[in-house]
This record gives C-alpha cells, structure tokens and sequence, in this order.
C-alpha cells in the first residue's frame, strides 16, 4: 500500500464498501453486459474488446466503495492500488482487488489482467437473475444450439432509458448511470443503440463529456468522476483503439 493515503479512484469520500453487488444487487459490470446485450441478434456489441470495458466497470465499482484508489499522476499513466483489509465478498470484486493488492498496477495492466476472466460468470448471473434467457434451438433444422434471449424483467428497458434521459435529455446522472454511460462510450459501441439513442452530434458531445468528468454539480456525479472519466475510460479508450478491427 502506498502510505502516502492515495486518494480514492472515484474521488471524493469513500462510499458504502460493500457495494451494489455484495449486497445481493447487480454490479455495474453485470448491468454493463445487460446493456451491451442486443436483443434483436441475441448478440453482446462490442465483442472484440469486451474485456477491457467490463474490467473497467469492475474497476469502477471497486472505486465507488472505496477500495482502490489512485497514485494521482496523469490519466494515462495512473496505478490502481487495493484500500483497506478486508477483501470484498463479492467473488468477482475479490479477485480483482486481491490483484491490484499484490502491489500497485497501472490501470492499463489491471484491465488486461481481470478482463479476459469476466465474460462467463457475468453472464451466467444475468441468466440467473432472469435478464437474459439461454435458451434451445435447431441450426438449419437439424442441428441442436442454444441462443441468447432478452429475459422478462424489463432491467435492460430501463437502464436503457436511464441512460437515454442523460445522453438525449440531457438529465443530470446519478453515480451509477453516468459510469454507465461514460463506460459505454469509452467502449465505442454507442452508435450500435440507435435509434433508441440517436447517434447525433448533441449525443456524441454529450458523451464525450461524461468521459472526460463533466457530468455535472450533483453530489452524486463527484464521487466517480476523477475514476471513469480521467482514468478508467481514457484506458479503455487506449486499449480499444490499439485492437485490430473485426472481422
């Protein structure tokens, strides 16, 4: 740990340390795969680097309990460190953090590290909680395969639209919904929501705000814009950039 007291990620003072996911609710990360989850196709967007933009979410909801913070430096370069003792009970989170608490890592390194490991657990939770649906079929009327199904709950219609009312109404986002939407426009995969987000240009000028921390005065903005924005997106953005296309 680094004794000069690092400032936490998400800025601000450190929030509950259990977080949304260790009290039984969804994590960012699992609300992330849910929007990112095309119901038209049975599809995830942005599948090629998918890793990096869970990560960042995982990353980002261990910043807003407060048990990692930052070394301050310049958003390109910053190192994710562990705060406190007590690992989070949440498997996914606990991993993460026993990673970064091994010794201090750049953000860069941390994404690349816990991305590749995120995909299935995340998704099996979205199935468990009846989100997303596995479900059987014939390929080409013989062969039996399984496909992705929208499931009944209704989650993702609304964490659509709460993103919707911020990047197209321009409604000031609570922590949650403005990581949410900084993560999927860091992510690139953005344009894929139209029309139920127009992609425009008063849209991309808004997103590319909520990226760079300019999410508003409301209190709940503070205490993740310093995480998503100046560190967590500009890496992802990085890392996504430097990807080959798809093929």
């Amino acid at each position: 740990m680094n004794p000069t007291s690092p400032e936490p990620l998400g800025g601000g003072e450190p929030q509950d340390a259990t977080g949304p996911a260790q009290r039984g609710g969804p994590s960012l990360a699992e609300d992330l795969l849910l929007l990112l989850f095309q119901p038209e196709s049975g599809t995830i967007a942005g599948e090629n680097t998918l890793f990096y933009t869970l990560a960042g979410a995982v990353l980002s909801d261990l910043a807003l309990a407060g048990q990692v913070a930052s070394d301050g430096a310049h958003a390109s370069a910053v190192r994710a460190e562990a705060l406190g003792e007590v690992p989070p009970s949440d498997e996914i989170h606990r991993s993460a953090w026993t990673y970064v608490a091994k010794k201090p890592r750049s953000v860069q390194t941390v994404l690349a590290a816990i991305g590749p490991q995120l995909r299935a657990p995340l998704l099996d939770r979205l199935i468990a909680r009846g989100d997303v649906e596995r479900v059987r079929k014939k390929a080409f009327g013989l062969f039996n395969t399984t496909a992705l199904v929208e499931g009944a709950t209704g989650r993702r219609a609304r964490l659509l639209e709460s993103v919707r009312a911020v990047l197209v109404d321009g409604a000031e986002p609570t922590a949650r919904i403005g990581a949410l939407a900084a993560l999927l426009s860091a992510s690139g995969t953005l344009p894929q929501f139209d029309p139920q987000i127009p992609w425009t240009n008063p849209v991309i000028t808004r997103a590319k705000q909520l990226e760079q921390g300019h999410w508003g005065a409301g209190a709940a903005a503070e205490a993740v814009t310093r995480t998503v924005t100046a560190v967590i997106a500009n890496n992802i953005i990085v890392a996504t950039t430097a990807q080959p296309p798809s093929q």
